[in-house]
């Protein structure tokens, strides 16, 4: 169905409609005050008008775009703007044009191990980012993890309508939740927290790897019947290449006992992570995907203090790469207006031919010349010692970062700074 150009929802122009179910349905739409493409989810008329669904359902996206406002992440869907009342209900959202996870989670259009374990990746950091916002979200499940583009790994977590405010509550709303991908908790009806985020997670992963639930059955109080009391199969039940390493995180994320699932979203991300790195042999920097790149920039004590959301910002605006053992990546002398880390390897410091120091996994060099008045010049000379994996930023690109993603690096900077001016300092008394 294509709605007329004509019509409008508040100031936004509908261009067609994209999606919907029985309760809603979505439009593509035009923001002329942001000149911008939205998506707009809502509320059937007959639903709105009724009686006790209607009620429920303008609580839910009332939750929705509370809930959502709240939360600003790279891979979670923006709320923009909302309108609820008695006569109609509807939300203004980011238009996310790849489909949904439905679309790789058939038989027949399943996606390669490594692209799952980065899309599950990092749905895991923006649930942990939710859960840290005190937020749990229900209601996970392909159709609610939207594709930036049909083959991308790029995701955005949508519909927070059925979310808990707290860290532990009960159903707020009765009868919220798919029921495929329920955890056992929300089935008996007990108090949840994040981890009935992390089972119906697992669930999805199953899926995304096999192209079928775990359980399947005729009707809904059989499927709940074996949610609550039935051991799932292992995905390589049901496809065998499947790796036996991401059984086991399957396993563990859909652990009916909450207390044997895993406890917090850090571990499901770690496990992902691990696997990752275990696929294939030394992977180049450039295969790495978002979720090795994301690992690795974790992993160094340079960016400890920045939340998941900076991280992000700084993948999307640096250049990971790779290079031979003697290459010399930075020049004494020369003019430069970027800063490299090491990811992998070593590298020689060196002034004069002199030995000055050797960089490992973690350090960083060329901040002295980006931050320094001396407009740019190389005071030393850094050459790779072994085949090394670097990534750069070039310090136009950190200018334009936000706010607080520029103030940690400042702060970064000031340590080592300051790590470098003791370990001088003993060099000198050792003298």
């Amino acid at each position: 169905m294509t709605a007329p150009m004509a019509e409008c929802i508040g100031r936004y122009e509908l261009r067609r409609q994209i999606g919907g179910g029985a309760t809603s349905a979505v439009f593509l739409a035009w923001d002329p005050f942001r000149q911008a493409e939205v998506a707009i989810k809502r509320l059937r008329r007959e639903i709105v008008g009724d009686p006790q669904r209607g009620r429920l359902l303008r609580q839910i996206f009332l939750n929705e775009a509370t809930f959502a406002r709240k939360l600003s992440h790279p891979h979670i869907v923006r709320i923009h703007d909302a309108m609820v009342s008695d006569g109609d209900a509807w939300l203004v959202m980011d238009y996310v044009p790849g489909g949904t996870l439905d679309d790789i989670g058939r038989p027949e259009s399943l996606a390669p191990f490594e692209r799952v374990i980065e899309i599950v990746f990092k749905a895991t950091r923006a649930l942990d980012y939710a859960f840290h916002q005190g937020i749990t979200h229900r209601d996970i499940k392909p159709a609610n993890i939207l594709l930036m583009a049909p083959e991308s790994s790029e995701i955005r977590i949508s519909d927070f309508g059925a979310a808990l405010h707290t860290a532990r509550e009960t159903t707020q709303i009765a009868g919220v939740g798919s029921p495929a991908y329920m955890s056992p908790q929300q089935v008996r009806e007990v108090p949840l927290d994040h981890r009935t985020d992390i089972y119906s997670l697992g669930v999805v992963m199953f899926q995304l790897l096999t192209g079928r639930l775990p359980f399947e059955q005729d009707n809904s109080y059989s499927l709940l019947y074996s949610i609550a009391h039935d051991t799932p199969p292992l995905p390589s039940e049901l496809r065998p290449e499947v790796p036996e390493a991401l059984d086991a995180i399957v396993r563990r994320a859909t652990e009916k006992d909450v207390d044997r699932r895993y406890q917090s979203w850090n571990e499901f991300s770690h496990d992902l992570a691990l696997a990752f790195r275990n696929r294939g042999a030394a992977p180049t920097v450039e295969a790495l995907g978002d979720t090795g790149k994301f690992e690795a920039l974790r992993a160094m004590r340079f960016f400890h203090r920045f939340a998941d959301a900076e991280l992000w910002e700084v993948i999307a605006f640096s250049r990971f790469s790779r290079t031979r053992a003697g290459t010399l990546i930075m020049k004494e002398g020369e003019r430069g207006d970027a800063i490299s880390f090491v990811i992998e390897g070593e590298a020689r410091v060196k002034k004069h031919g002199h030995l000055l120091d050797i960089l490992s996994p973690g350090d960083c060099f060329g901040e002295i010349a980006v931050f320094s008045t001396a407009r740019g010049v190389r005071s030393a000379s850094v050459e790779a010692a072994t085949d090394a994996a670097l990534v750069t930023i070039r310090a136009s690109a950190l200018k334009r970062a936000s706010d607080t993603c520029r103030m940690h690096f400042y702060q970064a900077f000031l340590e080592v700074l300051a790590t470098r001016l003791s370990q001088a300092s003993a060099r000198i008394a050792n003298l």
